[in-house]
């Protein structure tokens, strides 16, 4: 079995080259940290963008392929250290700790607990800063040149595909790697599980979730008969069972299928929610609040929570975040002029980027000397919709 993998070239087209994934982005990272020219990164994120990029072969050790320019073709190669027998072998006992790390890995999805749990075992998954050895037939004399750090940016797309790319990167192809799991599998996992019941189980195994009740409708809410409480109104208190019941819904629906739970929100940002979801209700809220409620209503309508949360907070977010933003805006408009302040990069002189602690761009615009959210949030600052 051949270890060296063949990936076709990519075809030109604008895609932010930092990576979805948060294992991809950290291989991003530890490129450009080791990079002391921006300008070769940024040349190199054109070329990526471009499809200057050849097929693209991954080996243990070893990525490569030819990049293409105007004046000439050159071979660019960026190495990367093996893993040793004995961290692999660590690295299995770390998968086979527990049945979710090699659900996951399946599933093209690479844990976080799985890598704090491999480093802490000394092995290191993700490379940092030095471990990334580039080389290129042009005559630059900067690490990396343009083509090598096209190459790692389009690495970083093979990666947000499947993260076994990386294993292979290390040392191990996927088959390997999972052939070596089951020979192992005479040790048992979490519950006393093995690995090759793991791997050979299938959704079929499991009861089906039942159906979720219908969602419901207002005129079906049986609370003609009941008096509301002080000044509320009986439409104020239809609305407000629809609510809880569509809230229930949600709920039960997180519990059914293991998805995330409606997320808590404070009085304020409840209030926020029920006005932009049922308006009757905004006077009212209004009034209880005691606060205008359309500013956050526009946000919550582009951006629910964290929307509401960058339309009226600042946060100190990781100044690399920031960075690798404003590098990106700066690649596609070398004209453009941006400050930055806490979580904001303002761009020109009425538009802005605020960021969220979920890592999405919310766009906004000066009208009348205040600040207006103007479209949804994206996590590419560069596709943001205004």
């Amino acid at each position: 079995m051949t270890e060296a993998q063949g990936f076709p070239a990519f075809a030109a087209q604008h895609r932010s080259t930092r990576g979805r994934s948060w294992w991809a982005k950290a291989w991003v990272q530890a490129m450009e940290d080791t990079s002391l020219d921006n300008g070769q990164l940024r040349k190199g994120r054109r070329y990526a963008n471009s499809g200057q990029v050849g097929t693209i072969t991954v080996s243990p050790g070893r990525i490569a392929a030819t990049v293409y320019s105007p004046e000439d073709t050159y071979e660019s190669v960026v190495h990367v250290d093996q893993l040793s027998d004995d961290d692999w072998h660590r690295f299995h006992e770390q998968v086979a700790s527990r049945a979710g790390h090699i659900a996951a890995l399946l599933d093209g999805e690479m844990p976080h607990n799985l890598v704090e749990a491999a480093s802490d075992a000394g092995v290191t998954l993700l490379p940092g800063i030095g471990d990334l050895d580039p080389s290129c037939t042009c005559d630059a004399w900067e690490l990396p040149c343009q083509h090598a750090a096209a190459l790692c940016y389009q690495v970083a797309w093979l990666l947000d595909a499947d993260p076994f790319v990386l294993l292979l990167l290390r040392g191990r192809t996927r088959e390997a790697l999972l052939d070596e799991l089951q020979a192992s599998s005479t040790q048992p996992v979490e519950a006393g599980v093995p690995v090759t019941d793991v791997l050979d189980s299938t959704p079929g195994d499991l009861p089906e979730p039942p159906d979720l009740p219908a969602r419901v409708a207002l005129d079906e809410l049986p609370v003609a008969g009941i008096e509301p409480p002080g000044d509320l109104g009986p439409q104020v208190l239809q609305l407000l069972v629809l609510d809880a019941a569509r809230r229930a819904r949600s709920i039960l629906n997180a519990l059914l299928h293991g998805t995330a739970e409606p997320q808590q929100l404070d009085d304020w940002q409840d209030a926020v929610r029920l006005a932009t979801d049922f308006p009757q209700l905004v006077t009212t809220l209004t009034e209880s609040t005691g606060r205008n409620l359309a500013p956050g209503i526009q946000a919550w309508q582009y951006g629910g929570a964290p929307g509401l949360d960058v339309l009226e907070h600042t946060w100190t977010p990781d100044p690399a975040e920031l960075n690798r933003a404003r590098t990106e805006l700066l690649a596609a408009d070398d004209d453009l002029t941006i400050s930055t302040s806490a979580n904001q990069l303002t761009l020109g002189a009425d538009i802005q980027l605020r960021l969220d602690r979920g890592g999405r761009w919310h766009p906004y615009r000066l009208v009348d000397e205040v600040w207006i959210p103007a479209g949804p949030p994206s996590k590419d600052p560069l596709v943001v919709e205004w």
